[in-house]
Parts: structure tokens; sequence; C-alpha cells
């Protein structure tokens, strides 16, 4: 059937009832020969890539394209330390107090209110601002002291604990959101509110793909991880990027991404048959109205095809030894769980997708802190440590960036009942502990450091927007020069602010 459609003519239908649709494309066609520069307008070629059957794309010039066009070809702007990035994304908030932090101090003043000269009035939830008091209490976890630097941690990561060598251990986060879907908006797009690219989107823009046949942008959510706040899709959206950056979410079930399977009834050539005939229907489409969200839908398509072969191949674990499950644990061998998806993750970075979120849910604990925080430690030390040693072993940590982290920390004060086993901790966006680990960064070493109710930074202060330009740099970007014009401004994902967090590179 496709041997007899190789021009647009014929698409033309012999039969007097369609002659008015017949008449409409003609004047499309009329209208793409007399008007490009017209339709063209402001609408920037930003597909550079092959077209499904290499189909000549229409001459699209302007100032906003070639600016556009300038600032991909100068990338990378320097040699990068990391070609991909896996993003372990803590959302809830876990506390720094029971993980990373060490503070000994606490113990002696447990119950005592925090004092004003800590909190210098600074602004708490909804959910603890009406206490009469705000206890402190120290962390119900021992610590210990481990590696080379004899580094403290939590009891509660032992697995974390054997390769504390390799991380770089950031204890002077902060932020300016105090909710979460500020925080994890801010931290995953540069902004609080909705809309901008995210990370992986700005990623994929910048440095495209190295894998034809796998998206560049993947997200895995755990389904073991409390679901206390809500994650949305939106977090790993393209925003105004086109919408071949959007993350792609593969999920633990019979089918790993949704609608990539064919319909019912239809074979692999009859599928390659309709996207050709649907990918001239977008050519015709493109080139009366110039839209690069058409050439975005027809590489999309595309993708989702060759995706039919590949996602079932990177998604299996048949040939994994059982040394693999033993070192990222039980969980692994149930799809899905966080383990699950470390063990998944590390594949995905084999074949070289340039950035794997890993998202797990259930660090929001305003009560019930240590039991919660125990579950969740346990839920994941195994098999983050894991990711870790597996990458190493094979050579991909020297150009693998992995990082671990949530949106803020918590609160020294308990919210809410204060007994000699049970509390809980508020948000707490002024200081936090994240970690990072690889390419680029300093094994080994703890950076910032906060005062010893763990409230306060007192020294190198790392905001959201330094992570930010510091992780794109170490993929070779000038947080400054990856621009995007929309809607008349330029944006970039550090908006206004960041600096390189220069004392944690290698």
């Amino acid at each position: 059937m496709a041997d007899h459609h190789h021009h647009e003519e014929e698409f033309r239908l012999n039969n007097p009832d369609f002659e008015r649709l017949n008449q409409r494309l003609d004047r499309r066609d009329f209208l793409t020969k007399t008007s490009m520069g017209i339709g063209a307008l402001a609408l920037g070629s930003l597909f550079g890539n092959k077209l499904m059957g290499n189909a000549p794309r229409p001459a699209i010039s302007n100032a906003t394209g070639d600016m556009e066009q300038e600032i991909l070809k100068a990338l990378p702007h320097f040699a990068p330390k990391a070609k991909r990035v896996v993003y372990l994304f803590m959302s809830g908030g876990p506390s720094q107090l029971e993980t990373f932090d060490y503070k000994p101090a606490l113990v002696n003043m447990m119950g005592q209110n925090l004092p004003e000269s800590i909190r210098k009035g600074q602004r708490l939830t909804g959910m603890s601002a009406n206490q009469s008091a705000l206890p402190v209490v120290p962390s119900y976890y021992k610590f210990n002291q481990h590696g080379q630097n004899q580094t403290w941690i939590s009891e509660l990561l032992p697995h974390t604990a054997k390769v504390i060598d390799d991380l770089c251990i950031v204890k002077s986060m902060h932020s300016e959101a105090i909710n979460h879907d500020p925080a994890i908006t801010f931290f995953q797009t540069g902004n609080q509110l909705p809309g901008r690219p995210s990370i992986g989107s700005w990623l994929s823009y910048g440095l495209g793909s190295d894998n034809e046949n796998l998206p560049t942008f993947i997200v895995l959510v755990s389904k073991n991880g409390q679901k206390d706040q809500p994650l949305y899709a939106r977090l790993w959206g393209n925003g105004f990027l086109p919408s071949k950056h959007q993350g792609v979410q593969f999920g633990s079930g019979k089918d790993p991404v949704l609608f990539l399977n064919n319909p019912e009834g239809y074979d692999g050539a009859d599928r390659k048959e309709m996207l050709d005939y649907l990918s001239k229907l977008n050519q015709i489409q493109n080139s009366t109205y110039g839209d690069p969200e058409v050439d975005a839908r027809i590489a999309q398509y595309e993708m989702a095809y060759r995706m039919q072969t590949s996602v079932p191949e990177v998604m299996s674990v048949a040939d994994e030894p059982e040394e693999i499950f033993e070192l990222y644990g039980p969980d692994s061998k149930d799809p899905g769980t966080y383990a699950a998806n470390c063990l998944l993750a590390r594949k995905l970075l084999e074949k070289d997708v340039k950035f794997v979120q890993l998202y797990h849910q259930g660090w929001d604990q305003h009560g019930s802190l240590p039991s919660g925080i125990a579950g969740q430690c346990k839920a994941t030390d195994q098999g983050t440590a894991a990711l870790i040693t597996d990458l190493k072993r094979r050579g991909l940590l020297e150009d693998t960036l992995v990082i671990w982290g949530g949106e803020f920390g918590r609160t020294v004060y308990s919210q809410g009942k204060l007994t000699a086993n049970d509390y809980g901790r508020d948000h707490h966006p002024r200081c936090f502990t994240m970690w990072m680990a690889g390419a680029g960064v300093k094994p080994g070493i703890s950076f910032g450091e906060t005062d010893d109710f763990s409230y306060n930074i007192v020294k190198d202060p790392v905001h959201v927007h330094d992570f930010q330009a510091t992780l794109l740099h170490l993929m070779g970007i000038d947080h400054e020069r990856l621009t995007y014009k929309f809607q008349g401004r330029r944006f970039r994902l550090t908006d206004v602010e960041g600096k390189i967090v220069k004392g944690i590179l290698a």
C-alpha cells in the first residue's frame, strides 16, 4: 500500500464526495508556497535530527530560530566531566538530623525550647506556627564514623556507610520554598511556579541523545514509597521547550510505557505503514503551519516505534546474575520497588540514557518520625549503595553523576507531642543535606556546615540554583548560556542566579 503513495498529491481522494477536502489540500499547498515567510515567523527550527523517511523539511529561518541554533551549536561549552546523571529524589524532605548531619550536643537540650537567637523569626509552616513551644529533639538514632575521613553517618544507613568514601556530602543546602509542591518544582525547574522545563528536559534540549532508541530523560517512581505527598508528571515536563524533551515515565507493570504496544490486531508491519502515512500527513500539516511541535510529534511517534524493541530489552533483568540481586537486596526482584528501580537505572545508564530520575516518596514525617524514617531508610539504603558499587565496578561512576536528596530538610524542634521515643519534625528549608557522587565531584568529603541545631548554615551555603548551575557545569554547560526564548524573554534553568560550587569539584 505504501508503494502507491510517494507524493503528497497522492493523498487526493478520487471520489466526488471528497472534492471539498481535495480543494482544501490544494489551498494549503498554495499558502505554503506563497506565505512561508509569514507562517514561519517566530517559530524556531529546533529539529535538525532525522525525520521519518528523511523527508526534506521546509526552510525556516528567522532571528529567534537562528539564535537557538547558535546556542545549541555551541554545546557543550567545555569538556564535560559527566556524560549522564542519575538523580535519586527523596520526595517529602528527609530529615538531615537522622541521616547525615550529626548533632551530638542536642542530647543535652532534649525538650528545651528552641532559642529565639537560633530561630531568628524564621517563617514556620501553618502546621507548627501555633505550637505553644518548639521543643528541641535530638536524633533517636545513633551515629557512627565510617571511611577514610571518619565521616559521621546514621546507623539507619549501614549500606550507604560502606560507600561513604565515594560520596560528596553537602550539608549546607538551602531553599526558598517551605511547602512541598513549590519546593520540588523549584528543585526540578528552577522556579516555584509550574510551567518551566525540568532539569532533564534542559539537558535533553541542550545535549541531545546518545541513544536513538530510548528517551533521553527517563523517570522511575517507586511503588514502595508511602504516597504521602503527590508527584505530578509536570515535574518531568518540558515546559516551553519542544515536547520531545519531556521525561518519559517507565512503569513496572505489563506495559512499562503506556500505549507503546501495537493496538489489538496490528502487527509490526501494519504499524510501520500506519506511521509512515501519519508522518506524511504531519509533514503536510507542518509545511502549512511551520509549527515545530508537529516535528516533535513526528519524532515521538518514530521514537515510540523504536522503543517497541528497545524497552522490553532494557526492562528485562533475566540475564542479571544472582550476585547482582544480592547486591541490590531482596526488593530488587520485585519490579517497581526502589531497589529494582536502582538496578533498572544502572541498565538505562549503560545504554547511555542521559538523565534518569528516580522518585521515592514517603519522607514527610510530621509525626512518628523514628519509625517512619527507619522504614524509608530500610527501603532505600541498600539499593542506593548498590547502585554506587555497581556503577563503580563497571567503570561507569567515572562519567556518571549520582545525586541523592529531597526538596528541603526537617526542623530541630518536634512538631506535635514529644515523648521519649516519638516525635515529628516540620519542614525546614534553611539547611538540609544532599550528596553527589561520581563524575567530577570530590569523593569522601563533606561540604558546608550548620550550627549546633542544624537550623542555620554557618559555612559555605549552597542554594538550589547553585546546585543546578554545578550540575550543568559537570555536564559541560555554562548555565548562563543555555537559554531559550519564550514569550519575549530568555529563560534558563537557574533563572537569574546560581553560581558553581567550586569547592566540591574534583
